[in-house]
C-alpha cells in the first residue's frame, strides 16, 4: 500500500479507468465526523470491486495533520498500477492518495435554502455498482455542465427510466403525504454517508419515484456529510421553467437540526 500526497504514475488504474473509490470527509477539530459510516461505505466498495481494503489506521494516518477548525479529508483509493488492459492485476497493491483542505460551508444555503433543476442527463442503471462512491463519475460531471448560473446549487438526476436518484453531489430527500421519503438506490447513484447515518435514525422511505413527486412534496433538502442540509425553495425544469416554490418552515428546521447534530453544524 502506497500512500500520501504523491502525483499519480500514469499507469495507475484509477487515473487510467476509474478504478477505484474515494471517501470525502468532514473533519472538524481534527476529528472526522461520520467516520464509521465512511469506513463502512468504503469496505463495501473494496468488497464488490476486488480491491483490499487499507487499514484504518493506514486511513486516519492523515488526521494527525489537521489543526483546530474545519477542513475536508479527500481519501482515493485505486486497485494501483498492473494488469494488462482493462484485466486487473492478480495481486494488487492498492495504492492510497489523500489532501487535507480548509473548509468553510456555504451557511447563506442553510438559512436561505436553494434553488435546484432538473438534469438532461440520465444515469446509467448498474445494480453492481449502486450506492458506491467510485472513482466513475463523467455522468454527473456532464450533468453539472448543463448550467453556469450561481444562482442554482444544484441539478436533480434520473436514471435512464425517468426514476429519480440523488443530485450531482448530494443525496435528495423530502417530505410528502406526512412521510419521509427519498430515492431508492439500488440501480445507480451514491448512498451518502449523511443519508445513511439519518435513515438509521429516522423512519425515511426509500421509493422509486419520477421528479413528480416533488411536485406534490411539503418540503425538500438536499444534504451530504460536508454541507450538510440545504433546504430546497424552488425547483425548475430543465429548460428552466419554474416547477414548484417552497416556503422555509419549521420542518425544513427540524431535518436540519437532526443532520447537523451529527456532524457539528448549526442549526440555521
Amino acid at each position: 500500500m502506497t500512500a500520501g500526497e504523491g502525483s499519480w504514475p500514469l499507469d495507475d488504474r484509477g487515473a487510467a479507468y476509474g478504478d477505484g473509490l474515494f471517501e470525502t470527509v468532514l473533519v472538524r477539530d481534527g476529528r472526522p465526523r461520520l467516520w464509521d459510516e465512511h469506513l463502512a461505505r468504503l469496505a463495501r466498495g473494496c468488497h464488490a470491486l476486488g480491491i483490499p481494503m487499507p487499514s484504518e489506521q493506514e486511513l486516519a494516518a492523515p488526521l494527525a495533520e489537521a489543526g483546530p477548525g474545519l477542513a475536508v479529508l479527500k481519501l482515493t483509493l485505486t486497485r494501483g498500477s498492473g494488469g494488462r488492459g482493462y484485466r486487473p492485476p492478480v495481486a494488487p497493491e492498492p495504492r492510497l492518495r489523500w489532501r487535507l483542505s480548509p473548509f468553510a460551508p456555504d451557511e447563506t444555503r442553510w438559512r436561505e435554502g436553494v434553488r435546484v433543476r432538473l438534469c438532461r442527463m440520465r444515469l446509467a442503471v448498474q445494480p453492481a455498482l449502486a450506492g458506491l462512491k467510485h472513482l466513475n463519475r463523467l455522468e454527473n460531471v456532464l450533468a453539472r455542465a448543463e448550467w453556469d448560473d450561481d444562482a442554482i446549487a444544484e441539478g436533480l438526476l434520473c436514471d435512464t427510466q425517468g426514476r429519480l436518484v440523488e443530485a450531482t453531489a448530494m443525496n435528495l430527500l423530502w417530505r410528502r403525504d406526512g412521510r419521509l421519503e427519498t430515492p431508492s438506490l439500488s440501480r445507480c447513484g451514491v448512498a451518502g454517508t449523511l443519508r445513511e447515518a439519518l435513515m438509521e435514525r429516522l423512519d425515511v422511505h426509500e421509493v422509486d419515484v419520477g421528479p413528480e413527486a416533488l411536485e406534490a412534496a411539503e418540503a425538500v433538502w438536499l444534504a451530504n456529510s460536508v454541507q450538510g442540509i440545504w433546504p430546497v425553495v424552488r425547483l425548475d425544469a430543465a429548460g428552466g421553467d419554474e416547477r414548484r416554490r417552497w416556503e422555509l418552515i419549521a420542518l425544513h428546521r427540524e431535518l436540519q437540526a437532526e443532520a447537523h447534530a451529527l456532524l457539528g453544524h448549526p442549526v440555521a
